[in-house]
């Protein structure tokens, strides 16, 4: 018989999400479970029963989604009321943040279930990445955060010149280049401002230049890449020279967004109360971290609060605010995650907790805590190639030096000579011109600047160029009075070769802009 998955309303004050949507709804139905949806589920994020009912599912009472219910899908974690409505051997797939909430932990081994937690995925396992809920998650969070610092900002993002004046630039500080840093950085460059990062993990400096924003270094060594992807706590040292860091950049900058955050553990005080005071007046704070106490030490979680002139954005719904989005995106990370748990496609999962990805996500299995999970057995690295003995280059004498560089201007000379001496004076004078041929056609050729085309256009095209002008010479040449004019062999060999040195020089603009068109949006 086919399990149920059931989808309750979201309780959490101010939660406007939900854990799937009807699209997501039509696939599960495939995979052979029922879905039933408590009415009115969906609405804050514009997902209502008739769409839920067109794609499938049952819409009927709370109470009854969590009595028929054999999985239960949810955005946030379940309040200790809604553990006690958990009937016995449950599956229930949501965010937990076990190591936060060692009481719910406890309450829903308690009912004898199994927890699947949605903020556990083992990141480092590149088959895990299409359950991550939380890189979906962080992607809008860092999306919103440059949206509301834009709502509470008194200027334009990117600079302009009008005709009431010049509009400089805003200048942009993201502290933490995670999923969620990474999104900040990309929305605020497209928004045109002047973007500047810093992470403590030195790999995410290049993907910081990569989406155009500038990154600022901690004069510090100290690696600072901890497990799993995440950040790890620094030294003492280094969060001195970090600070110093932060407010150079806070009297510089107009928003500031901040993204530290380190599981299991309270969010890092970044931003200090002087570095608030310094900042200009009207410029903006958005501390992502506010859940967890926030990054900015006059942060107040929830709200948006004006201090010293600077408004601190502390808002903990960020994804919420982007609810239709968010709650679509969480959806296609349970289905995926539902396709790893029933690959026999006949409507029942199964817990493997041999299998590395889904022993990463379960925490409780059958009323047993299973958190944390194990370390992962990642492959050994390749072993190193044995480095060859380095060849060793005997050191030339001075003398074999001196004869090797004398060598060939010495021949050079002695060829010279020699046609100097027996050739025949009109020779010479053809010689001499073919020489300076040589030397003006390499350097007018390869000085060619390729600033309308590539640089092999540019080279053929001034190639045939100096074809089609020796060409034209010889079509009509200045001949003295009474001189034989060329031959009329010679003249459509020449007109040929205009011809098709005129196809190369058009074809090779032609090819150019095709190349070019490529690269436009």
């Amino acid at each position: 018989m086919p399990q149920t998955i059931g989808i309750p309303k979201e309780t959490y004050a101010g939660e406007k999400r939900v854990a799937t949507a009807p699209d997501i709804v039509e696939k599960l139905i495939k995979l052979g479970f029922s879905v039933t949806v408590e009415s009115g589920a969906g609405e804050g994020a514009s997902f209502f029963d008739e769409a839920f009912t067109n794609a499938g599912a049952k819409v009927v009472s709370g109470t009854d989604v969590w009595a028929s219910s054999d999985i239960i899908f949810k955005v946030r974690a379940p309040d200790l009321s809604e553990v006690a409505k958990l009937k016995e051997g449950t599956t229930l797939i949501s965010f937990i943040w076990p190591a936060q909430n060692p009481d719910l932990m406890t309450a829903l081994a308690a009912r004898k279930i199994t927890v699947l937690a949605m903020d556990a995925v083992p990141r480092l396992l590149s088959r895990a990445q299409k359950m991550d809920a939380l890189t979906s998650t962080a992607s809008i969070s860092g999306y919103r955060a440059v949206i509301e610092a834009a709502n509470a900002f008194g200027r334009y993002f990117n600079g302009q010149i009008t005709a009431a004046g010049k509009v400089l630039p805003a200048k942009v500080f993201v502290a933490g280049a995670g999923v969620a840093g990474l999104a900040a950085i990309g929305t605020s460059v497209a928004l045109g401002a002047i973007v500047r990062a810093n992470d403590t993990r030195a790999e995410v400096a290049d993907q910081v230049k990569s989406m155009g924003a500038e990154f600022v270094k901690v004069e510090y060594e100290e690696e600072g890449s901890g497990g799993g992807g995440y950040a790890k706590v620094m030294s003492e040292g280094f969060q001195q020279a970090q600070r110093e860091m932060y407010a150079k950049q806070a009297k510089d900058v107009d928003i500031i967004i901040t993204t530290a955050l380190i599981p299991g553990k309270p969010a890092p005080k970044l931003i200090t109360a002087a570095m608030v005071a310094s900042m200009k007046p009207g410029s903006v704070i958005v501390d992502m971290a506010g859940e967890q106490g926030g990054n900015c030490e006059l942060t107040e979680p929830g709200k948006a609060v004006v201090k010293h002139g600077v408004t601190i954005i502390g808002y903990t719904d960020l994804p919420s605010r982007l609810a239709k989005q968010s709650s679509t995106m969480y959806a296609t990370n349970l289905l995926r995650l539902t396709e790893e748990l029933c690959k026999t496609k006949d409507g029942q999962i199964f817990v493997n907790m041999d299998d590395d990805a889904i022993r990463g996500f379960t925490v409780i299995k059958d009323g047993a805590v299973t958190w944390p999970a194990p370390p992962l057995k990642l492959p050994a690295p390749p072993a190193p190639k044995a480095v060859a003995a380095p060849v060793v280059v005997k050191e030339k004498s001075a003398f074999s030096k001196l004869v090797s560089a004398l060598t060939m201007p010495i021949f050079a000379a002695a060829l010279f000579a020699l046609i100097g001496l027996y050739a025949p004076p009109a020779f010479i004078g053809h010689f001499t011109v073919f020489v300076l041929a040589v030397f003006v056609g390499y350097m007018v050729v390869w000085n060619v600047t390729p600033a309308l085309h590539t640089p092999l256009m540019s080279v053929t095209n001034a190639i045939s160029s100096i074809i089609t002008i020796g060409a034209l010479i010889q079509i009509a040449p200045q001949v003295a009075p009474g001189t034989a004019r060329p031959d009329e062999l010679i003249r459509w060999i020449a007109i040929v070769g205009i011809a098709l040195t005129s196809i190369n020089m058009f074809g090779g603009f032609a090819v150019t802009r095709r190349m070019l068109m490529m690269f436009r949006k």
